[in-house]
């Protein structure tokens, strides 16, 4: 099936190399905001890395200027991860740290505080046209203890059903420190995944559920320790009609489980179990997307369908909360890596995604896809 398409961001355009995590929300005027790291003077994880956007006020047929949304001097600004409030308000979660802090430093251990990653908060009262100045917010965000950190990367969720109505959920990943001294801290199993929470529409924020193997939880919302082939990574997550959120992360721990997914029933403060493998989900070490599409419609995700290759971007299809899944749509068999899916109207949805024709990251391409409703 062909799908309408265009195309927002391709690498060596408009001042940036590359464009890399995508992220896509609806305001409530309709626009699109499409957001995406523009990465500098290479593709790399590190370096100067700004926050980029991009708006449609055509449901992604075409998009208006870029626009710098957040910038960390010369070091990185990442990781974006917004939510529309039922005010209207956006709200852009995202992470900084120094040019030279790379993932690797960071997980060893090998950078001061003030260079690691760091959360900060912007907002836009107008859909997007302006924003605040970033606010940190690490204190609130980030345990002492941890050393990676990322928000999302993609659209985090105002809960709208049961009891947390209103509450904001981010989620978000972070590494811990090795038990074991002599250990550089960069294994799999020190990853976790955990989500940050707001009841104040992003005034203050507090962290909810945790779910890592090494670390010892210490703060109320922590969770039991999860399974030593289960680490957590970069996490997505949907809210179901019950008010029930549904967690879905990356896994670094298993070749053989690439997805592990997890439900809390309590508006994210704590996992009903803890992360344990989703095989309904087969496909490489990426991110992924969920959105559900209402009271009576389905649970998606999107990602790349390939055992082994960041390719074959597929769009699969849940009608019982995640339990199991079917392919809805191949959206093409292209190499393709991260990709965030955004409600359209009643009849179809937006899939943002990196793919290119020889490498996943040549351009962020958004796609119109039908969804079918039930009868």
């Amino acid at each position: 099936m062909a799908y309408e398409s265009s195309v927002p961001y391709r690498a060596g355009t408009e001042g940036y190399t590359s464009f890399r995590i995508p992220a896509v929300v609806r305001a409530r005027s309709g626009h699109l905001l499409a957001f995406a790291e523009g990465r500098v003077s290479s593709a790399a994880d590190s370096g100067t890395i700004h926050i980029v956007l991009k708006r449609s006020a055509d449901a992604g047929r075409t998009w208006g200027p870029l626009q710098v949304v957040a910038r960390n001097g010369n070091g990185t600004a990442g990781n974006p991860a917004p939510v529309v409030l039922d005010s209207g308000r956006v709200l852009l979660l995202q992470v900084h740290n120094a040019a030279d802090a790379t993932e690797d430093r960071i997980r060893r251990g090998r950078v001061p505080p003030a260079d690691g990653r760091r959360v900060w908060l912007q907002h836009s009262d107008d859909d997007g046209a302006s924003w605040s100045p970033p606010r940190e917010i690490t204190d609130q965000a980030k345990l002492p203890q941890w050393r990676w950190y990322a928000t999302g990367p993609g659209h985090a969720l105002q809960l709208r059903h049961g009891p947390y109505t209103g509450r904001l959920l981010v989620p978000a990943n972070h590494s811990t420190p090795p038990t074991d001294p002599q250990d550089s801290g960069t294994e799999p199993r020190y990853n976790g995944g955990h989500a940050l929470l707001s009841d104040d529409d992003g005034a203050t924020w507090r962290i909810g559920y945790t779910d890592s193997y090494s670390y010892s939880h210490s703060h109320s919302g922590g969770d039991s320790d999860t399974d030593r082939s289960v680490a957590p990574n970069e996490t997505t997550a949907a809210e179901l009609p019950d008010g029930s959120v549904y967690l879905n992360a990356r896994n670094e721990a298993a070749a053989a489980w690439r997805r592990v997914d997890a439900v809390s029933t309590d508006g994210g403060e704590h996992l009903v179990r803890p992360f344990r493998p989703q095989a309904g989900l087969a496909g490489p070490a990426v991110q992924g997307s969920a959105l559900h599409l209402g009271d009576r419609g389905a649970l998606l995700f999107s990602g790349p369908a390939h055992p082994a290759a960041r390719a074959l971007m597929t769009l699969r299809t849940s009608r019982d909360g995640g339990l199991t899944w079917r392919t809805a749509h191949t959206v093409g068999g292209l190499p393709a890596a991260y990709s965030d899916l955004v409600r359209l109207d009643r009849h179809s949805v937006g899939l943002l995604y990196e793919t290119g024709d020889f490498s996943a990251y040549s351009t962020i391409t958004f796609r119109r896809i039908p969804v079918e409703e039930p009868t």
